[in-house]
């Protein structure tokens, strides 16, 4: 038995690991260990196919693999982010589930659901091995564990109090669940050559990023992820550009 066909499952498991943690600390509404454990199993899921395909061990079992970590750590942990945030603001501090169980604070699971639908989806869907076709469930994970810590770290009232209007996160979720499933074609971030006229909107995308975080810190997450689906778009409708 090679051992080198194991190296990628057990970075895969590192992946559910962290994201198991990581909804441990949600639920604890510690919302920063959530997202530090939450940027690791991301960086796990990347690296395991990464390493899978250095190493020319890529199976049907990785694949599987990868898909129950990513529901752990992209879509049962964004899930219950939102289902915290929404239940702050009814509350203005936790409450306890027994008591919130019929509650709209529930409504931020339905990012959970979405993002099983759509994991099950891209196991079956052979399109999507050079871009993605919807939202990947890690973008739309991070643009929801980055909503409590603008919302602690900003110091735009506007931003803070858009946080706290459970209109705003019910339509967060939804919008998100719906772009999940969406037949929508989103550019791959991957370089083929490094030809700039081929990969000028990669090439965009990466600058306008860097400089977003590096001036707004949190609260370029989810302009960045913004930014990525109206690039997309751009260029679905210009794609001799």
């Amino acid at each position: 038995m090679k051992i080198k066909k194991h190296i990628p499952n057990l970075l895969t498991l590192g992946n559910l690991f962290c994201g198991t943690i990581a909804a441990i600390f949600a639920v604890e509404s510690n919302f920063t260990g959530a997202a530090l454990f939450v940027v690791i199993g991301i960086l796990f899921d990347f690296l395991d196919g990464f390493v899978a395909r250095l190493l020319k061990v890529s199976g049907d079992l990785g694949t599987q693999l990868d898909s129950l970590a990513d529901m752990v750590t992209s879509g049962v942990v964004p899930g219950i982010v939102m289902f915290k945030l929404i239940q702050y603001d009814l509350f203005d501090s936790p409450n306890s589930f027994e008591d919130s169980i019929l509650d709209i604070s529930l409504i931020g699971l339905i990012l959970t659901l979405g993002a099983c639908y759509r994991l099950a989806k891209f196991n079956l869907d052979t399109r999507q091995t050079d871009s993605f076709i919807g939202l990947p469930t890690p973008a739309m994970c991070l643009f929801v564990i980055s909503l409590p810590l603008i919302q602690e770290y900003s110091e735009i009232e506007f931003v803070q109090n858009l946080i706290s209007n459970n209109y705003f996160l019910i339509g967060v979720t939804l919008v998100l669940t719906y772009l999940m499933n969406a037949e929508l074609p989103l550019f791959s971030l991957k370089f083929k050559d490094s030809s700039f006229k081929k990969n000028w909107i990669i090439y965009l995308f990466l600058v306008i990023s860097l400089t977003l975080i590096l001036l707004i810190n949190y609260l370029s997450i989810p302009i960045i992820i913004t930014l990525y689906i109206v690039l997309s778009i751009f260029k679905n409708l210009i794609p001799k550009i």
